[in-house]
């Protein structure tokens, strides 16, 4: 597929995903065929946001369907998407377990499967009221569908509330990064500093699948935004820009937590932009081959 296209299709798939209108699922329907794993990708994943809107009675099927995509990453998108309609996915459990079972597998796969299965379960238990969630602000009984809403959200449980203002809070402070996001790269993204584009340059000029500022769970309830993560081997690439005290507390803290989880983290710091191509090629040799 020519770039230009693959990428009109890739906006395309997020707009639809943002717009939450039940109408454009047969649209996303169409999505999930297109020859480009990163269409499929996006396209699963505005499934995945349109639950609450859309009939999960189509929806699941569908999922289930691209679990056996041939793109890893398709599948991953699809096994979270899936945790979002909660108990209306059950039927989608025993393909999950498949998932954690296959020693082809990759390992992110299977930690979002097992979180999935978790979450799905836990949804089953609160619509049969066999469990009790509560509201993490308020500290309300949650439905099972405001369970999995938030939990696929925010990794963390609200009412429908407390989930709009913690939206509009996250929305807000999501804007204000993006705006700040004004440099472009070779491939068109735009980022937000001269360090990153280098890395985003280097890494699209060696075929390296990576997504760029995007929220990852590393542990239950708990989400980072890396700066770069590289899905196909599961490492993460954080460019650590300035030199201030209040900056270095958050990099020392969100180093320490990527330590906890045993992640593989690559460091790059501004001190290092004159030769970072030749120190993140030395880095990324030790896990992969380039």
């Amino acid at each position: 597929m020519h770039k230009q296209r693959e990428k009109e299709l890739m906006k395309r798939a997020v707009e639809l995903g943002n717009s939450g209108n039940i109408k454009v699922v047969s649209e996303l329907f169409s999505l999930l065929n297109i020859d480009s794993g990163q269409v499929r990708r996006l396209a699963v994943s505005a499934l995945g946001k349109l639950a609450g809107f859309a009939n999960s009675a189509d929806i699941v099927p569908a999922l289930q369907t691209k679990m056996l995509d041939s793109h890893p990453q398709v599948r991953q998108y699809a096994v979270k998407a899936l945790s979002a309609y909660g108990a209306d996915a059950e039927t989608a459990l025993h393909d999950l377990n498949d998932i954690l079972e296959n020693h082809a597998e990759k390992d992110y796969n299977k930690r979002d499967a097992q979180m999935a299965i978790e979450q799905i379960n836990e949804a089953i238990k609160i619509r049969n009221n066999q469990s009790v969630q509560l509201c993490q602000k308020c500290n309300k009984e949650v439905t099972a569908e405001e369970y999995s809403k938030s939990q696929k959200t925010f990794q963390r449980t609200f009412c429908d509330k407390c989930f709009d203002e913690v939206y509009l809070k996250r929305r807000n402070f999501d804007t204000n990064v993006e705006l700040n996001k004004n440099i472009k790269a070779k491939d068109g993204t735009l980022v937000q500093s001269a360090g990153e584009r280098i890395i985003t340059d280097f890494l699209s000029s060696n075929s390296i699948a990576f997504r760029y500022d995007e929220r990852v769970r590393i542990i239950e309830g708990y989400s980072v935004r890396p700066d770069f993560y590289l899905p196909e081997f599961d490492i993460y690439i954080e460019y650590w820009g300035m030199d201030t005290i209040d900056y270095k507390i958050g990099m020392l803290k969100k180093q320490k937590l990527y330590q906890q989880e045993g992640k593989k983290l690559i460091s790059l710091y501004y001190y290092d932009k004159d030769n970072l191509v030749e120190i993140l090629k030395l880095k990324l040799s030790r896990y992969i081959g380039l």
